[in-house]
């Protein structure tokens, strides 16, 4: 890990127009709140002129909440990239949906391989459930979802992903399995514990992030991006610097330009503090 002077040599030599945050294990705290300090440092960001841009894996209708807390009103990647939300207007700008039976034949895949899995889906659009079948655990218990009595009732409505889950498997080897068996299926990620996901082929973080973007005006050198997990490694690659939180994933920590401090230990701020940083007012002459 290099030395912070060196991490403040390099970024002094940057301008950034966009500051792209995941949420969990990342600009959240382990109990989903955000800390005073972040929400400082956020401020500080806005009044330097920059733009702040969640992007994170949870659906839409789960992080219209959190944007009501930040107070924000603007755009905000979703769905690991499959939904660009519109918090001011409430609704969908861009959305793509993974199709079922593909997501049926790469379950079935998978289970060839492993044995049984446990699924769960996000609906699309801006009211859509999370469902779970008999035997998912949900990683977050603070989220809503509604049980369903068995597998084929996942698929009522139009999903924008599949949430896996194996009971004996690690999250590592359950995904590594997947994107071994999947292939053009679907996209594979993990994107926290007990998460390891299927979403629409070619669709990611970094497909959302350069969407929302090209809205906004703002080139990819100019943004600065910050995750804990395996998913936001596409983000990374398209930012033009990636800061991974001291509580990362490895593979993660491998391509990221910087690793800060934990979510918990304010790891975002500690970046955001140094990257704009207060200005002194300015003193009329003749004062001292």
């Amino acid at each position: 890990m290099a030395a912070p002077t060196a991490y403040a040599a390099r970024t002094a030599r940057m301008t950034f127009a966009l500051v792209a945050t995941d949420l969990d294990g990342t600009l959240l705290r382990g109990d989903d709140t955000f800390s005073d300090r972040s929400l400082a440092a956020l401020a500080r960001t806005a009044e330097a002129g920059a733009r702040h841009l969640v992007v994170t894996g949870r659906p839409a209708p789960r992080v219209r909440p959190l944007l009501e807390r930040l107070g924000s009103t603007g755009l905000a990647v979703c769905g690991q990239g499959a939904q660009l939300y519109d918090a001011g207007a409430d609704r969908l700008l861009w959305s793509v949906t993974l199709d079922r039976e593909l997501a049926e034949t790469a379950i079935g895949k998978i289970e060839a391989e492993v044995g049984e899995v446990y699924a769960a889906v996000d609906q699309d659009g801006v009211d859509g459930l999370t469902l779970i079948e008999p035997g998912y655990l949900m990683p977050h218990p603070t989220l809503p979802a509604v049980r369903v009595g068995r597998r084929a009732e996942l698929w009522a409505e139009p999903i924008s992903k599949v949430l896996l889950r194996h009971p004996d498997l690690t999250d590592d080897e359950l995904a590594s399995v997947a994107r071994a068996v999947v292939g053009s299926l679907a996209t594979v990620t993990m994107s926290g514990p007990g998460t390891v996901e299927l979403q629409p082929c070619g669709v990611t973080k970094a497909t959302g992030l350069a969407l929302a973007a090209g809205r906004l005006g703002v080139r990819a050198e100019h943004t600065i991006a910050f995750g804990d997990m395996p998913n936001d490694i596409p983000m990374f690659d398209w930012a033009g610097y990636g800061v991974a939180m001291a509580n990362a994933h490895p593979e993660l920590k491998a391509v990221a330009d910087e690793v800060t401090t934990s979510n918990e230990d304010d790891g975002i701020a500690v970046v955001l503090e140094r990257v704009f940083p207060r200005r002194l007012p300015q003193q009329s002459p003749g004062n001292p």
